[in-house]
């Protein structure tokens, strides 16, 4: 999914902004077959400031680790964006990767000189890649904009 056209979109979550940037894209049987675990690095911050969106400086360090992550671990058939959320407290980058040993591997080399990011990194099989189409289902409608209210 590389060169696949990328969406930006919101919702409103408690109140809050959440800004989605996904590709809007069905990945091909061959890449559901490669990349079959969904991948949910997250990163809570305090909501309180900015309405939702994180602070200035932690925003910062949020894109370094995304670069990071873009030019050190993403490969076609090992790592795959596709999509990012942030606001309401959380940012969440989320990909599908073909092994999570040699993804951990890959992602700890990677940041080896970066200051230590307060994240949590999830995996979940899903070989269909149900929640890349629940994602992109919410905006379904709306032609990438505004979710439905």
């Amino acid at each position: 999914m590389a060169d696949a056209q990328g969406v930006i979109a919101t919702v409103e979550v408690d109140g809050f902004p959440v800004i989605y940037r996904y590709v809007d894209e069905d990945p091909s049987a061959e890449r559901r077959e490669q990349l079959q675990w969904l991948t949910v690095i997250s990163w809570g911050y305090d909501k309180s400031v900015r309405n939702g969106m994180p602070p200035e400086d932690e925003n910062a360090r949020m894109v370094a680790l995304e670069e990071a992550i873009s030019d050190g671990v993403e490969a076609p058939g090992f790592c795959e964006h596709v999509v990012s959320k942030t606001g309401n407290g959380l940012k969440e980058l989320i990909y599908y990767i073909n092994d999570r040993d040699t993804f951990i591997d890959r992602f700890n080399e990677t940041l080896a000189g970066h200051p230590r990011y307060p994240i949590e990194i999830d995996f979940y099989h899903d070989p269909e890649w149900k929640d890349f189409a629940l994602t992109r289902g919410i905006f379904e409608n709306t032609g990438g904009g505004e979710a439905p209210g």
